[in-house]
C-alpha cells in the first residue's frame, strides 16, 4: 500500500472511532479490551496520535516520550482526540517523502512507517469503539486487513520484545483463506519468533488436517478469512479456525500483546 492510501485509511478509521466514541458515551465498556471504558480508549488513541505527530513534525531523531493522558472527559475529550487525529492525518499528508525521524521498525522511509503505523493502531481501535456499541463493528478491507497481519508477525513479532516463545522449536502456520495461498510460517523458539510471507498452493485445502507447505513440518495452523483474522492476531476476536495443536492458538493468546511502555 502506498502512504496515500495509509493516511486515507487513518482519515477514515479516526472519524469512525469518534462517532463510535461519541454514540456509545465515554462510560461504555469496551468489549474488546477488559477492563476499558470508551474514555480509556479516547484517551489511549489520542495521546498515540499525538505522540506520532511529534516525530513527523519535529524531525526527533531518537525516542521522544509522549506527553502522557489529557485529564478530559466527556465532550471535551472527544474534541480533544478529534483535533489530534486531524493534526496527525495533516502532518503526515503534508510532510515530505524524505523526513528523517525517530521509528521503530523497518519500512522503506520513516513517513511511510509512521502512516502504516498510525493507520492500524487506529483502524485496531476504531474496531474496539465500535464493539462498545454492542453490534458487529464494520469490517476491515481483506487487503489492509493482510499488511496488517504482516506488520505484526513481521514486524512486531521480531523484535526482542516479543513474548511469543516455545522451549523446542515449534512452527505455526497463519492462512489468509480469501487471499488466495497468502500464508505466514512462523518459527516459534526460546527467541523472537521469525515469520516469512509466501503466496503458494499447497495440496489439501479442503480437508481439515494441517499439511505442510514445501519442506516445512507445522504444528498449527490458524486460518480464515484476513478480516477477522487480522483481528483475532490482535486478540480482538476468536481465530476463526484452529488446526493442530490448539496449545500454540493459546500461547499466541496469552503472550502476543502488545503493550504501551
Amino acid at each position: 500500500m502506498e502512504i496515500r492510501e495509509f493516511v486515507e485509511t487513518l482519515d477514515r478509521e479516526g472519524r469512525l472511532l469518534a462517532a463510535a466514541a461519541g454514540e456509545a458515551g465515554v462510560d461504555a465498556k469496551v468489549t474488546t479490551c477488559a477492563g476499558w471504558q470508551v474514555r480509556d480508549l479516547v484517551r489511549h488513541t489520542g495521546m498515540v496520535h499525538r505522540w506520532a505527530t511529534a516525530f513527523v513534525a519535529e524531525g526527533h531523531t531518537s525516542y521522544h516520550p509522549d506527553a502522557g493522558l489529557p485529564d478530559l472527559d466527556g465532550e471535551e475529550l472527544l474534541a480533544w482526540f478529534r483535533e489530534g487525529h486531524r493534526g496527525l492525518v495533516d502532518t503526515l499528508a503534508g510532510a515530505s517523502p524524505d523526513v528523517r525521524c525517530w521509528s521503530f521498525m523497518p519500512a522503506p522511509s520513516p513517513l511511510a512507517f509512521w502512516a502504516r503505523r498510525q493507520a492500524h493502531e487506529t483502524t485496531v481501535h476504531r474496531v474496539d469503539a465500535q464493539s462498545a456499541l454492542g453490534r458487529e463493528p464494520a469490517e476491515v478491507p481483506p487487503d489492509f486487513a493482510v499488511d496488517g497481519i504482516d506488520e505484526l508477525l513481521l514486524g512486531f513479532h521480531r523484535r526482542e520484545k516479543s513474548k511469543v516463545r516455545t522451549e523446542e522449536p515449534r512452527v505455526l502456520r497463519v492462512r489468509a483463506t480469501d487471499r488466495p495461498d497468502t500464508v505466514w510460517t512462523v518459527r516459534l523458539s526460546s527467541g523472537p519468533p521469525l515469520s516469512e510471507r509466501a503466496e503458494r498452493g499447497h495440496a489439501d485445502k479442503d480437508t481439515d488436517a494441517v499439511d505442510t507447505d514445501a519442506d516445512v513440518d507445522v504444528d498449527c495452523e490458524l486460518a480464515g478469512p484476513a478480516a477477522p483474522l487480522y483481528l483475532a492476531l490482535w486478540n480482538r476476536v476468536p481465530f476463526p479456525s484452529v488446526t493442530g495443536d490448539a496449545s500454540l492458538a493459546a500461547l499466541w493468546r496469552e503472550k502476543s500483546g502488545i503493550t504501551w511502555s
